[in-house]
């Protein structure tokens, strides 16, 4: 592919046909995400407890912890079963799911052992879902298209978090959060059928072949424990996952710090999405991740949820968060198309799933550790938690960085591309 293609444009990947109906259905879907999310955390603070910010950490945890319970079958599944097909299914069950806790809302039946069972169910299919939705991103795309890609998907997301928070908030308040739960149901089918329009011919076969599950499994970890470079990827991931993108918890309890309603949460929620939508746009220009970008989003992290904790009122904090946003998806798309672009397609899905597992299953301790700071110390010693999270993976990709470059200083260790990572 020749550099002027490489470099069209923000948006050159939705010149190929099948990831532009996959964004199309995609946008749809992620709406309805984000209004769950945004409706099942308050409820969960605020209905169902009177201001419990650990157990919206139990049902993060709860939500999140499939991704690392289901590792050792959610990555044969994407490398094994063709993603197509797999994401069909999974999209089909998460909608089932939101249909369910809908109407038990509605009828006012709904109680909390229930909203954490469903947020259980809810995750393990996620857990299927996630690394099969991003490795087939490159299915979709050419190997030289991948980053941005990663960076339009995670601008899809986020530009949904914009409207969905606030649209769930202000539903929430108006006709109830069951309404909230039937309309992310819905919103499924909008997957399903740009799953079903797109080309299968065109899409890589499953990888298929012998080999026992486990030995499959552990030649997933054994390929990541031998890349020290995606071992440091990953200790980053984890602090940033674990200990710092628990947004629910940040956004409801300092809702509730500041006196605002269900409205006022999903404002914030949208104020993050500002920044994080922009963070995806820049990186969709970017020709390829590099490792300092990772220092310096964390860093920015770590100074922005710092930043709000100090915040006095507020239209202050609305303020701060699209810097924290912004930092959060730069990172977050940094990591993604750093690790798809330096690994082989026939551990692409094992990895991802590590990935995912590491990223999002970490909310298994993260997420009630932060839950329970807020209760005990107040909503604004929860921001410090999370910053210092990410002011401590800064410190972890700086140490690696220079060390790296004083090994092998003919090299440039800074730019993640499958030509230029290495032991």
């Amino acid at each position: 592919m020749t550099d002027a293609v490489r470099t069209g444009g923000m948006f050159r990947s939705l010149r190929i046909h099948d990831y532009r109906v996959w964004s199309a259905g995609a946008i749809v879907s992620n709406v309805g995400t984000w209004m769950q999310r945004t409706a099942q955390d308050w409820i969960v603070l605020t209905q169902l407890t009177h201001g419990d910010a650990f157990a919206v950490g139990v049902t993060m945890a709860l939500q999140f912890g499939p991704q690392l319970l289901l590792l050792p079958i959610t990555g044969l599944a994407a490398d094994r079963i063709p993603k197509r097909t797999l994401l069909m299914l999974t999209q089909a069950v998460m909608g089932l799911l939101a249909l369910g806790l809908g109407l038990l809302s509605i009828a006012g039946v709904v109680t909390l052992p229930e909203v954490f069972g469903f947020a259980f169910l809810l995750g393990c299919a996620a857990a299927f879902d996630a690394p099969a939705r991003q490795s087939f991103v490159s299915e979709l795309v050419g190997p030289d298209d991948v980053t941005n890609a990663v960076a339009l998907n995670s601008a899809s997301f986020n530009a949904a978090r914009l409207l969905g928070p606030a649209v769930a908030g202000l539903l929430t308040e108006a006709v109830g959060p069951g309404w909230v739960f039937l309309l992310n149901a819905a919103s499924f089918a909008a997957v399903i059928v740009s799953l079903r329009a797109i080309h299968p011919a065109a899409l890589e076969p499953a990888a298929g072949g012998g080999g026992r599950s486990m030995g499959d499994f552990v030649a997933g970890f054994r390929y990541v424990r031998f890349r020290r470079d995606l071992m440091v990827v990953f200790t980053m991931i984890f602090l940033m996952g674990t200990f710092g993108m628990n947004f629910p918890i940040y956004a409801s309890t300092m809702a509730v710090l500041l006196h605002q309603g269900a409205s006022g949460y999903g404002l914030l929620s949208t104020a993050l999405a500002i920044g994080a939508v922009a963070g995806a746009l820049l990186a969709a220009r970017r020709a390829e991740p590099r490792f300092g970008l990772l220092i310096v989003a964390g860093l920015l992290f770590g100074v922005g949820l710092v930043l709000g904790a100090l915040a006095p009122n507020y239209l202050v904090l609305a303020f701060v968060l699209p810097l924290v946003g912004l930092a959060a998806q730069t990172f977050m798309t940094t990591a993604n198309g750093a690790v798809q672009l330096s690994v082989e397609r026939w551990v692409r899905g094992r990895v991802m799933a590590i990935y995912m597992a590491i990223f999002m299953g970490g909310t298994v301790i993260g997420a009630p550790v932060i839950g329970w700071i807020a209760n005990a110390f107040g909503p604004r010693y929860g921001l410090v938690a999370g910053g210092s999270a990410g002011l401590l993976a800064a410190i972890v990709g700086a140490v690696w960085l220079s060390r790296a470059r004083s090994a092998k200083p003919a090299e440039d260790p800074s730019v993640l591309a499958p030509h230029a990572v290495r032991d």
